[in-house]
Formats: C-alpha cells, sequence, structure tokens
C-alpha cells in the first residue's frame, strides 16, 4: 500500500469539493482523509495502489464541477491513515 499527501490551492472551498473527493476516493477503494485548511486549500492523505492513486490525483486535478484547482502538491507519505475508509475531517 503506498500514501500520499495532497494539498490542492483554488477555489476548492465551498463548492463540494471535499465529499466529491470522499466519494471519488471510496469509488477507487481508498483509504484516507480529507480536509479544509485555514488558508483556503484542501489538504488530502491517500493510501491505496499505484493506479488508484494515480487516479485519485487525476480527479484532484480535475475537481468538482464547481471548483476550480490552480495546483496541486504531491508528497509520498509513510505508513498508513489512521482512520477506515476514506473520511472528511473538519
Amino acid at each position: 500500500m503506498i500514501c500520499r499527501h495532497y494539498w490542492v490551492k483554488g477555489r476548492v472551498q465551498g463548492v463540494f469539493y471535499r465529499s466529491s473527493a470522499q466519494d471519488q476516493a471510496q469509488q477507487l477503494g481508498l483509504s484516507g482523509w480529507v480536509k479544509n485548511l485555514d488558508d483556503g486549500r484542501v489538504e488530502a492523505v491517500a493510501c491505496g495502489t499505484d493506479q488508484q492513486l494515480a487516479d485519485f490525483e487525476a480527479w484532484l486535478k480535475q475537481g468538482s464541477p464547481m471548483s476550480r484547482v490552480d495546483v496541486v502538491e504531491v508528497k509520498d507519505e509513510p505508513g498508513h491513515p489512521s482512520v477506515e475508509g476514506f473520511q472528511v475531517s473538519y
């Protein structure tokens, strides 16, 4: 299992980005979490196969219908998420 940490910048808060990301991650069978940051970005950690994560990253770059994604930063994350399934954190 591979884990990656993502930071998404753009118009990604208040546009159903987190819930859409959760839906996408669950469809892909990923585990992890997604949350809003105080600086307007969205942060996520996802764990799965390389192909699952590539598909998730492609979705993160596209985003929800009302969002606008400017930048997705990615960093490999050692270890495993501390949650079951894929959750929206608050």
